[in-house]
């Protein structure tokens, strides 16, 4: 950004010394490892479970945690559906415990997906949230099905 001689950026407005994005600094590189790392053990993307799909690499189970009216409406191919408040041990039983689990929900304004990972987290089983979830699934240009 330029600066005139008369105390405005180039884009017109006044001259500020610093943003609110820098106002608070940014962590130590080792603190943002740590933190991103942490991230990544429990969230995965769309992109990566259709990469998965696409390779017939799912070492994971895909559940779709809304309710059987959205689920038939359009899911994620692949998906099972288990509405996050059905979520226990009895309807877990069919898969072996150390099932990783990867939930998704409408999508970033739901909290569905997480309702779903800790109720998964608390019986013991191993959980990610598959960020973006329906929205997010759409956005990259990926295909719903349906069910009848």
């Amino acid at each position: 950004m330029t600066v005139n001689t008369d105390g405005l950026a180039s884009s017109g407005r006044p001259r500020v010394s610093g943003s609110a994005v820098s106002a608070t600094p940014a962590a130590a590189s080792e603190a943002a490892a740590a933190h991103f790392a942490s991230l990544l053990a429990f969230e995965t993307d769309c992109w990566d479970v259709r990469d998965a799909m696409s390779r017939d690499a799912m070492d994971f189970v895909l559940l779709d945690v809304r309710s059987p009216e959205l689920f038939a409406a359009g899911h994620v191919p692949g998906a099972d559906n288990l509405p996050h408040g059905r979520i226990n041990e009895r309807n877990l039983a069919t898969y072996p415990a150390d099932t990783l689990f990867v939930v998704y929900c409408a999508g970033p304004h739901c909290n569905g997906a997480d309702k779903a990972a800790l109720r998964l987290a608390r019986l013991g089983r191993p959980v990610k949230k598959m960020i973006g979830g329906i929205t997010g699934w759409l956005d990259e240009g990926f295909e719903l099905t349906t069910t009848s």
